[in-house]
């Protein structure tokens, strides 16, 4: 599983930039973490680690607003578009780092991408110092005008390999946790951009090739038209 998020996401580069240019969602995603993260402690949060930084989106957010920022992704292809803090490359089921190590830990869109939160959250909370705080944004879907998924009729569901909610409880049984939506506007065509990064689009097709599975993700979505809402679960807990 590990192999495959990363040769997906090592493919994923050119395309996932495209549409952070387009969109600015995971920029937004940030910022509005970063804002949770400080409202829920009193003290500084000085030392970030980006988990899942990517091309450093993310990171580029959290450096903005904090002393120390470390960039962590399981993709090299993607940490090599990073230049503007540490890189370590390593999952997220065992994290470098000695205990005690940051004020906060950031999963902007990532930790619905392994198949088990719980030992990362364990992580998050060894590398965490006394009242730290710790991040999570994961995708809850599209919907249309009246409120019905958008991939309802189609033949694919568009499925993150760990859902929302166990997500949340993955760190709810880590931290004292407090959550919300978030919800975007976005067009049809953003969605099958959204889905036109190799590692979006094994969302939908994940045993085809990334050319493969691009095409068939394309195909599925030709006929989607419009203005649709996209929704993002954040969670925030604090170590107690």
């Amino acid at each position: 599983m590990k192999a495959a998020v990363r040769t997906n996401f090592d493919d994923s580069v050119s395309a996932y930039d495209a549409y952070e240019q387009r969109t600015g969602r995971f920029t937004a995603l940030a910022k509005l973490l970063a804002a949770e993260l400080s409202a829920r402690v009193d003290s500084p949060v000085n030392a970030v680690l980006d988990a899942g930084a990517g091309t450093g989106v993310s990171t580029r957010v959290f450096a903005e607003r904090a002393q120390r920022t470390v960039a962590l992704d399981i993709s090299r292809e993607m940490l090599r578009k990073l230049k503007a803090a540490p890189r370590i490359e390593a999952d997220f089921d065992h994290l470098p780092f000695v205990d005690n190590s940051f004020d906060g830990v950031a999963f902007t869109a990532s930790l619905f991408l392994v198949p088990d939160p719980a030992v990362a959250a364990r992580e998050a909370a060894r590398v965490l110092r006394p009242d730290g705080v710790v991040g999570a944004v994961a995708p809850l879907g599209w919907v249309d005008a009246d409120g019905t998924d958008v991939f309802a009729d189609l033949e694919r569901e568009s499925r993150s390999p760990t859902g929302a909610d166990a997500v949340e409880a993955a760190l709810a049984n880590e931290f004292t946790v407090t959550t919300g939506t978030w919800c975007f506007a976005t067009t049809a065509e953003d969605v099958r951009r959204f889905h036109a990064i190799p590692a979006m689009a094994a969302r939908l097709y994940p045993k085809l090739t990334v050319d493969e599975r691009v095409t068939k993700a394309r195909a599925l979505l030709a006929g989607l038209e419009g203005t649709v809402e996209q929704r993002w679960r954040w969670i925030v807990g604090v170590a107690e």
